[in-house]
């Protein structure tokens, strides 16, 4: 049996707890996040195995480097931090203590992301020729069922996400562009001609609903995700379009993604799993690029890689 202890009592924390509940070889702890003598007991407890941070951004590195040092896995939601010494910081304690840091870099655990990266390896429908992605939500205006004062800037709390899979799909880009202000796209160039289009919006009316998707081009077919989310779980439409023929819906066997992406964390802290899919190592590549849009705004010049 694993016992996990969860940080964070907010929408996500209640999320993996959800998750976790599925899951038979685990036992949660409860832990109140606003109590920090029993947080520390937790972090330096023996009777815990892992934590699971699912704090805001900032503070992600100041509760997962004290509890790696005494010898607990984490988990920790993403982005991992919103500062690269933060990030490096964290791996380095994992490796030193020899525990595992897993990221929640959760399109790798999306039944339809999954797709796109499998026919990229597999060549079903040629060369994965360019991809465009979109994650637009209303968190930066204040009055929004959504707004979050706590969180960063888009190129860090929403691009993270689609700058992973743009890695995970295509490879590592050569250059990034960048324009925008709370509203923004990045642009990733490749050597060999690809390219990859990241937006994402913190500016949407507070009446639209937090929408999600992406368009994958083949060399031969072209797939299109879009997600929106309102109450309840969210509205998915996911189609291809082959040839001359009219975009027809893609049908997937997929769970829910949260309990793929927990139910590998406890299997690789059994020894189970491949942990290097979610390996922190993965999130900093990511954090990578958020820095680089940064830099690429700030100087209104692309940024080599």
């Amino acid at each position: 049996m694993t016992r996990i202890a969860i940080l964070g009592a907010g929408a996500m924390g209640r999320t993996h707890a959800a998750a976790y509940a599925t899951l038979p070889d685990v036992e949660l702890v409860d832990v109140p996040a606003r109590d920090a003598a029993r947080v520390q007991a937790a972090i330096e407890g023996r009777d815990i195995d892992a934590i699971d941070i699912c704090l805001p951004s900032p503070v992600h590195a100041r509760f997962a480097i004290p509890a790696l040092q005494h010898g607990k896995h984490v988990f920790c939601e993403t982005p991992m931090a919103l500062a690269l010494d933060e990030a490096l910081a964290m791996r380095d304690a994992a490796r030193r203590a020899g525990r595992l840091l897993q990221v929640g870099l959760l399109c790798r655990s999306i039944a339809t992301y999954r797709h796109i990266k499998e026919i990229a390896e597999a060549g079903t429908h040629g060369r994965l020729l360019s991809l465009a992605t979109w994650r637009l939500g209303s968190y930066l205006r204040p009055g929004a069922p959504d707004h979050k004062p706590h969180y960063g800037d888009p190129t860090t709390e929403l691009m993270t996400f689609d700058f992973d899979f743009a890695n995970w799909a295509m490879g590592a880009p050569a250059r990034l562009s960048a324009a925008g202000q709370g509203d923004m796209t990045a642009l990733l160039d490749y050597d060999d001609g690809r390219h990859a289009t990241i937006a994402a919006s913190g500016l949407m009316p507070p009446g639209a609903p937090f929408t999600v998707g992406f368009r994958a081009l083949f060399g031969d077919a072209c797939f299109e995700l879009q997600q929106v989310f309102r109450d309840g779980p969210p509205e998915i439409t996911f189609t291809v379009a082959e040839g001359n023929s009219a975009p027809r819906p893609v049908a997937l066997q997929g769970a829910n993604p949260f309990e793929i992406e927990l139910r590998r964390f406890v299997d690789c802290i059994a020894g189970k799993a491949d942990a290097a899919l979610l390996d922190a190592e993965r999130a900093i590549e990511a954090l990578h690029l958020s820095l680089a849009a940064q830099q690429a705004l700030a100087r209104g010049t692309s940024v080599a890689l």
